[in-house]
C-alpha cells in the first residue's frame, strides 16, 4: 500500500482523525473527539488561517508582498502564521498579554511580528487588542486587516471542511455536537452545515464561567457583568459578528478549575494532551452525556495541542498557585511552600557542585535562590546577588564550589510560626527557610505568600 504524499504543508490542513472516548464516563452516550491538534500548526485554526488568506487573495484585498494584520488571543495567529509564511506575506499580530508564553514563542519562531497589548481592557479602550489591530491596518500601507471576528471566511472554513468531515466520519449517525465560541466561526460553520444537511443534530455550547456567551445563547442577552477567565481561545464579553447561536439547544458554563482538571484527566486516561479550551468543551460534553436518559452519539473537539500550555495546565506548581489542585492541608507555614522538600520538589544544589550548577538551576526553574544541601541538611543558600558578587571580577569563578558564594548564616523560621513572622524576614530582603525541628521543609518567597493570600479570598 502506498501512503499519500503532500506537496506542501498547507495540503495537510484538515481531514483530521475522529477518536472514540472509551475510558471516561459517558453514561449511555458515545462520545467522539475530532483531533484538530493533528493539523500541521497544531490547532483547528489552521483551517481558518487558510480560508481567511485565500479569501483576501481572491477578493484582491491582499496584494503580493502585503502585510496581514490581525488581533488574536488564541490559535488563529498560529494558523495565519503558518499560511502567511508559506505564501510569502508579512504578518503582524496584536495579542493580549495573557497569552501563554509557548504560543508567543511559537508565533515568533514562525516569523510573525508580535505586538503585546493589555488584556484587562475591553472594546473602546485605546489599548484593546482588536481596536489596536484595526487602527494599525488603517495606518500601514499595503496592509490588510484580517478581522477574524467579522470575516465570513471564518465560518466558511468550518462549513466547507470541518462539518462535512464529521458527518462522513460518523457515518451520517450523529445526534449532538459540543463546541465553544470565541470568534464564533466554528459554531456558525457547523450550524449552517447541519441546518442544511442534518437539522436533527443538536448544537451545544461550552463556555467558560465569566464569559457571557452561554447566557446569550440561551436567553438572547449578555449578562450585565462578566468576569475574567483563564481558558484561552473561547468565551467573550461581546457577541462575535460571525457567530450564529440560533440552533444552540443547551449551553454549559464551565469553571476554569474543572476545565483544567479535565485536560489532565484526558491525558491520563485517553493519552491526548490538549489545550485549555478542550478542557472546557470536554467537561461540557461529559456533563451533557451524563444527563442523557437515552443513548446519543456526540462529537466534540480537541481544539489544539497541550504542548502550548505546559507552563500552565500541566505544571503542578502553577495549578497549585491557582488553587486548581490541592495538597494535604497542614495548618502551618508548610501550606505556603510551593516546592516542598519532602516531595523532592525543592530546587536545590549540593555543596559539592559548582557556582555554575546553581546558576543553571536558577535559570532552568525560574527561581532567584536555591538552598545548598549537604548530607540531607541545608547548610547555606545562594541567590542571584551572591553569584554576581562571586563572578563579577572573575567569570572563571563560575567553576568554583558553590560553597564559596553561598550565605551560610541562615535565618530560619519554624513551621508552626505565625505568618506575620514571614514579613519580618521579607523586610530584611531575605527568603524564609522553613524548618520542622532540624528538617528543612522548603522556602517561602514573597510571591508564595501573595499566592496563599489570594487563594484565601
Amino acid at each position: 500500500m502506498h501512503l499519500a504524499t503532500h506537496d506542501n504543508v498547507l495540503q495537510m490542513i484538515g481531514n483530521t482523525p475522529l477518536m472514540a472516548v472509551r475510558r471516561l464516563d459517558t453514561r449511555p452516550c458515545e462520545l467522539f473527539l475530532k483531533l484538530e491538534n493533528q493539523n500541521p500548526g497544531g490547532s483547528i485554526k489552521d483551517r481558518v488561517g487558510l480560508y481567511l488568506i485565500q479569501a483576501a487573495e481572491k477578493s484582491g484585498a491582499l496584494k503580493p508582498g502585503g502585510t496581514l494584520i490581525e488581533a488574536t488571543a488564541g490559535n488563529t495567529g498560529l494558523g495565519l502564521a503558518l499560511v502567511a509564511a508559506q505564501k510569502g506575506y508579512r504578518l503582524l499580530l496584536v495579542i493580549p498579554d495573557n497569552m501563554s508564553q509557548e504560543k508567543i514563542f511559537h508565533l515568533k519562531a514562525m516569523g510573525a511580528d508580535v505586538l503585546m497589548t493589555r488584556s484587562d481592557v475591553s472594546k473602546g479602550h485605546p489599548e484593546y487588542y482588536r481596536d489596536v489591530a484595526e487602527r494599525l491596518a488603517g495606518e500601514m500601507p499595503n496592509s490588510y486587516f484580517v478581522n477574524q471576528f467579522g470575516n465570513p471566511a471564518n465560518a466558511q472554513a468550518h462549513e466547507e471542511t470541518t462539518a462535512p468531515e464529521i458527518w462522513e466520519q460518523m457515518g451520517h449517525k450523529l445526534d449532538t455536537v459540543v463546541c465553544g465560541a470565541g470568534t464564533g466561526g466554528t459554531l456558525a460553520g457547523l450550524t449552517h452545515y447541519f441546518a442544511r444537511t442534518a437539522p436533527q443534530v443538536d448544537m451545544v455550547l461550552a463556555d467558560p464561567v465569566g464569559s457571557g456567551l452561554a447566557q446569550f445563547a440561551t436567553s438572547g442577552s449578555l449578562p450585565a457583568k462578566m468576569t475574567p477567565w483563564l481558558v484561552e481561545g473561547i468565551g467573550g464579553d461581546t457577541v462575535p459578528p460571525v457567530g450564529d447561536f440560533s440552533r444552540v439547544t443547551a449551553a454549559y458554563s464551565i469553571a476554569d478549575a474543572e476545565a483544567f482538571r479535565t485536560c489532565r484527566e484526558l491525558l491520563a486516561r485517553e493519552g491526548i494532551i490538549a489545550g485549555t479550551s478542550t478542557g472546557t468543551l470536554l467537561a461540557a460534553a461529559l456533563r451533557y452525556c451524563r444527563e442523557q436518559r437515552t443513548p446519543k452519539r456526540v462529537v466534540s473537539f480537541v481544539c489544539d495541542s497541550g504542548n502550548k500550555y505546559l507552563s500552565k495546565v500541566y505544571n503542578d506548581y502553577w495549578m497549585l498557585d491557582q488553587g486548581f489542585i490541592e495538597r494535604e492541608h497542614r495548618g502551618d507555614l508548610r501550606d505556603l511552600i510551593a516546592r516542598p522538600h519532602s516531595e523532592h520538589a525543592a530546587v536545590t544544589v549540593n555543596s559539592t557542585e559548582t557556582v555554575m550548577a546553581a546558576y543553571r538551576r536558577m535559570k532552568l526553574y525560574d527561581v532567584s535562590q536555591v538552598p545548598v544541601m549537604q548530607d540531607g541538611r541545608i547548610v547555606g543558600i545562594v541567590d542571584e546577588e551572591d553569584i554576581l558578587v562571586e563572578v563579577v571580577d572573575n567569570p572563571a569563578h563560575f567553576n568554583e564550589p558553590v560553597t564559596r558564594a553561598m550565605a551560610s548564616g541562615l535565618v530560619t523560621v519554624a513551621a508552626d510560626a505565625p505568618v506575620a513572622q514571614l514579613m519580618e524576614i521579607f523586610k530584611r530582603g531575605m527568603v524564609a527557610i522553613v524548618m520542622q525541628g532540624s528538617e528543612f521543609q522548603g522556602l517561602i518567597t514573597r510571591i508564595d505568600l501573595l499566592n496563599w493570600l489570594r487563594r484565601r479570598l
